[in-house]
């Protein structure tokens, strides 16, 4: 609910849940001493970079009055069961980490995205069970060999890719679509008749 609240918050997962949100998506990065934390940015408002830090330290930051930057544990035990848990690790080489917390929350169903296609790859040689995503800003040539070529199943395109075809070519080799960042109730409508799985919004209120 960044439109409302500091985002990658506790109280913004909480408004989004109690909205009836279905699902949380969340960036991630890890501090130096191995703590998945989650914030949309490498670097904080100061400049300081999460992977130099230590969590002792960066626990200790306010992003809003009264406000911390939480884990990626919190979240987890914030959202249990009652949504799937989309997770976009921004943080370099940090999905051993990543997989590691989330194994300890089975209750919790999350699956796991990102731009760097090469670590979704990584991970899916693992075999590690999470459903895998992956984030694109520009139209992939063949939607589903590049799925399949990384081991995932979800694709994140940016809202202005999303065609008819290409959501029926994603559904026809098992895949879901699910497009960012969607704040206009029309063009959430639009996407719904196309048929695609989820959206990624701001703010769960704007839409239908």
């Amino acid at each position: 609910m960044p439109r409302r609240l500091p985002e990658n918050t506790l109280p913004s997962f909480s408004a989004a849940l109690a909205l009836g949100a279905n699902g949380i998506e969340l960036d991630v990065h890890a501090t130096s001493d191995g703590v998945v934390v989650v914030h949309h940015d490498a670097a904080l408002a100061d400049a300081r970079t999460i992977e130099r830090m230590q969590w002792r330290e960066l626990r200790e930051v306010e992003v809003a009055p009264g406000t911390t930057i939480p884990t990626l544990d919190d979240v987890c035990g914030l959202v249990g069961a009652r949504a799937e848990l989309f997770v976009e690790i921004k943080g370099e080489t940090i999905e051993d980490m990543v997989v590691a917390v989330l194994g300890r929350h089975p209750a919790t169903s999350a699956a796991i995205h990102s731009f760097d296609h090469a670590l979704i790859a990584r991970i899916a040689r693992r075999t590690v069970g999470y459903r895998l995503g992956l984030l694109v800003e520009a139209e992939p040539e063949d939607a589903c060999e590049l799925l399949r070529r990384h081991g995932a199943l979800d694709l994140w395109p940016e809202r202005g890719l999303v065609t008819e075809r290409l959501v029926g070519e994603v559904h026809a080799c098992g895949g879901r679509v699910i497009p960012w960042t969607v704040n206009d109730p029309s063009e959430a409508a639009r996407f719904a008749r196309l048929g695609v799985d989820g959206l990624c919004t701001d703010d769960v209120s704007l839409l239908p």
